[in-house]
């Protein structure tokens, strides 16, 4: 009888224990967060030319890339298997009409490229001035840098292929491009000064409910300038569509980032009006704006003193001189080898998260994560 009633209060105990068991199991389901899927993730960079002078080897002296650097950053973009990534102009020297030495750089960057479209990332190229302009020097001997019509068409015929293959995007992402035309592009002498058609220059599509617009910052005509006409029709478009986000990837960026005193404007704000007309636009859809030029890591949210959220991503950091020189700037990750990734969650939430090397090739790490 005692070992009756042994095995039966065995048998409340137990039972008590496993309802106490599960009961805090749901309790701990109810406060765990509800799942956040990321629709869609992309990566970004720009700005991976180098000069012969500073070629470490005889093929960069050749090709005009540095190798390493960008070859780096491609394989660890790869290992987070973004499902696009906007190069940010500049993968080029360039700097001449000459079709032969441009169709060769082109190609040996191409070739750099080419893995990440066979892995799950559409690569999409994005116009610098190194592509659209050529150097050389007026009559008083001054250099000049000017985009030419010969360069936006040496560009399309190295990236055209890009620019956008609907098909191929959705075999290699697994989402569909929507709301592209290739139509839809500032047409030459346009309110936004370029003088020629910004076909496969400047367009945008949509994907997962985000906006994408791609702009070229020196159209011939119009060096130094986005197309903001252009962007605040096609944004509204976008926003009758039901668009959440919206993500606009350039050269030059809207403001300078100023790494040590005496840095001269070198963005749109060379133009304080064109910048400003641009960002306010940027506020006015809370678009991102990511962008190079500098060559250089920096994230700053230039209205931020008036109340403006939108950022602007300078990733300008793909293995181009660095414009910090040693010891010249005060920022911890000026002088570092950086590109972004971009992860847009069903919730509305986006995250941005950067890493990068230093100049010595030490380990990657995160070097900054903003969150919007």
């Amino acid at each position: 009888m005692a070992r009756l009633i042994s095995r039966a209060a065995l048998a409340v105990v137990t039972a008590s224990l496993c309802c106490a068991s599960s009961q805090a199991a749901e309790r701990h389901a109810a406060r765990r967060p509800a799942p956040d899927p990321v629709l869609f993730s992309f990566a970004t960079v720009g700005d991976s030319r180098t000069d012969a002078a500073l070629a470490t080897t005889a093929q960069d002296r050749l090709y005009l890339q540095n190798t390493q650097a960008l070859a780096r950053i491609v394989r660890e973009i790869s290992q987070q298997h973004p499902q696009a990534l906007f190069f940010n102009g500049d993968m080029i020297m360039g700097y001449t009409t000459d079709a032969v030495e441009i169709a060769r750089q082109y190609a040996y960057w191409r070739g750099m490229m080419a893995g990440l479209m066979e892995t799950g990332t559409y690569v999409v190229p994005v116009p610098g001035n190194h592509e659209m302009q050529f150097k050389g020097k007026d009559g008083q001997g001054r250099v000049t840098k000017t985009a030419v019509p010969d360069n936006e068409q040496h560009w399309r015929a190295s990236m055209g292929d890009l620019i956008l293959d609907a098909a191929r995007w959705q075999a290699v992402t697994g989402l569909p491009l929507q709301a592209y035309d290739a139509a839809n592009t500032p047409q030459a002498g346009s309110a936004d000064g370029n003088r020629t058609s910004q076909s496969q220059l400047t367009y945008s599509f949509d994907v997962a409910g985000s906006h994408f617009a791609v702009i070229n910052t020196d159209p011939v005509g119009n060096d130094g300038h986005a197309p903001v006409h252009w962007l605040a029709q096609d944004f509204q478009r976008a926003r009758e569509r039901g668009m959440r986000h919206f993500f606009v990837f350039g050269h030059k960026p809207a403001y300078t980032y100023r790494f040590r005193a005496g840095v001269e404007e070198d963005g749109m704000d060379i133009y304080p009006q064109h910048a400003q007309a641009f960002w306010q636009l940027m506020e006015d859809y809370g678009a991102s704006y990511f962008c190079g030029h500098q060559h250089i890591f920096n994230a700053q949210q230039p209205a931020l003193a008036s109340g403006g959220k939108a950022w602007q991503v300078m990733v300008g950091s793909g293995g181009s001189p660095f414009s910090a020189k040693p010891g010249d700037g005060h920022g911890p990750t000026d002088r570092m080898y950086a590109w972004a990734l971009v992860q847009v969650h069903a919730s509305g939430r986006v995250q941005v998260t950067i890493r990068g090397f230093d100049d010595s090739y030490g380990p990657s790490r995160t070097l900054q994560t903003l969150h919007y």
